[in-house]
């Protein structure tokens, strides 16, 4: 634990922190699910409304610095990649 006051301040700071990225990380999770089970459920077509959805939460997630910036790109270009599939 903090021994002095600077030390303790960042140690709240951290968990402030970590509870805020958690729930955007959570967030990302499931867009990316919702993705997915969209092309599960319509194989042949194109999935827009979820697929624009999870683009966005995912570069917000990455301008707040919660994922780095080619991550971010990694999953979106993944999940455009299964959304424009002509297969499941």
């Amino acid at each position: 634990m903090a021994n002095h006051k600077s030390a303790f301040k960042r140690a709240g700071q951290n968990e402030i922190r970590r509870l805020r990225n958690r729930g955007v990380k959570t967030r990302v999770k499931n867009v990316i699910k919702e993705v997915q089970a969209a092309k599960a459920e319509k194989p042949d077509e194109i999935v827009k409304e979820p697929m624009i959805n999870a683009q966005s939460t995912i570069d917000k997630a990455a301008k707040k610095g919660v994922l780095h910036k080619r991550t971010a790109a990694r999953k979106v270009s993944r999940l455009a990649k299964l959304a424009n599939s002509t297969q499941s």
